[in-house]
C-alpha cells in the first residue's frame, strides 16, 4: 500500500453547504478510483498569506489516502485542474518512513 497527502483549497466565494459538497466530491473521486480515506481533515475556511486569483480566503481539505496502486492519481489530478471551485491542490505520495510515523502502513 501507499500513502498520499492530498491538499485541496476551494474557491473563498463559495458558500460553506457548496464547500462542504465540493469536498464531498473530492472525497468520492478518491474513493471511486480505489484509495481509502485514512483521515478526513476539513480546515474551513482560511484566510491567505498572500492573493491567488484575485481571492485573498479559501476552504482547506486535508486528505491522507491509502492505494494498492497510483492508478488514480492521473485521473484525480485532471478532475482538480479542471474544476472551477478549486483555487489549488496539491498531492504527494508520503514517503514510507513519514507514512509509518503517522500509523498510515506497518513500520518500514
Amino acid at each position: 500500500m501507499r500513502a498520499y497527502e492530498l491538499m485541496v483549497i476551494f474557491d473563498g466565494d463559495l458558500d460553506d453547504s457548496n464547500a462542504s459538497q465540493a469536498a464531498d466530491r473530492v472525497v468520492a473521486a478518491a474513493t471511486s478510483g480505489g484509495a481509502s480515506i485514512e483521515k478526513n481533515d476539513w480546515w474551513g475556511r482560511r484566510k491567505f498569506a498572500y492573493e491567488i486569483n484575485h481571492k485573498v480566503e479559501g476552504y482547506y481539505l486535508v486528505l491522507e489516502l491509502l492505494a494498492a496502486d497510483g492508478s488514480f492519481i492521473s485521473d484525480l489530478d485532471r478532475s482538480l485542474r479542471l474544476a472551477d471551485d478549486v483555487v489549488r491542490h496539491k498531492l504527494i505520495r508520503l514517503p514510507d518512513h513519514e507514512a509509518a510515523r503517522r500509523g498510515l502502513i506497518g513500520a518500514a
